[in-house]
């Protein structure tokens, strides 16, 4: 598992990240929206990923806005790296580096919904459509230090 800010991650490694958000979110679920949205060269963001035999094979990033919340999101795994506990993994790297007393939310594909339940995500609000999607906002319950 490895984790780096926008200003420290190696141009190759970003270039093959995106790829993989592309190929698995665009391509795959066949949604042509923009992936690239700005967000990814913020300050705080910070990008987590794993390499199997130097190829990226899952990833996340983690968000902060200007309350001071966590957003994860761009949770994907390479098609031939799922079921390995690849994202397991990179879940609960994210929430380690998040760290406690720190409110973390994510928009869930809906399917996906009880997934993120064993992290100790909850329903934070109604199901709605993203790019043709069904996703559920959810959060973090209570966790201690």
């Amino acid at each position: 598992m490895y984790s780096a800010t926008p200003t420290t991650l190696a141009p190759i490694i970003m270039y093959r990240i995106l790829e993989l958000r592309v190929d698995v979110f665009v391509v795959e679920q066949r949604c042509p929206y923009p992936e690239l949205d700005g967000r990814d060269l913020e300050p705080t963001a910070l990008w987590v990923w794993a390499d199997t035999d130097g190829e990226i094979s899952a990833t996340l990033r983690i968000l902060r806005d200007c309350e001071g919340r966590a957003r994860i999101g761009r949770v994907a795994t390479a098609p031939a790296q799922r079921s390995a506990g690849l994202a397991s993994m990179l879940m609960r790297r994210a929430l380690d580096e998040i760290g406690p007393g720190v409110e973390i939310l994510l928009d869930a594909q809906a399917y996906l919904e009880s997934w993120y339940s064993r992290f100790g995500f909850l329903r934070a609000g109604p199901e709605f459509v993203d790019d043709g999607i069904p996703h559920v906002p959810m959060a973090l319950g209570e966790r201690s230090a």
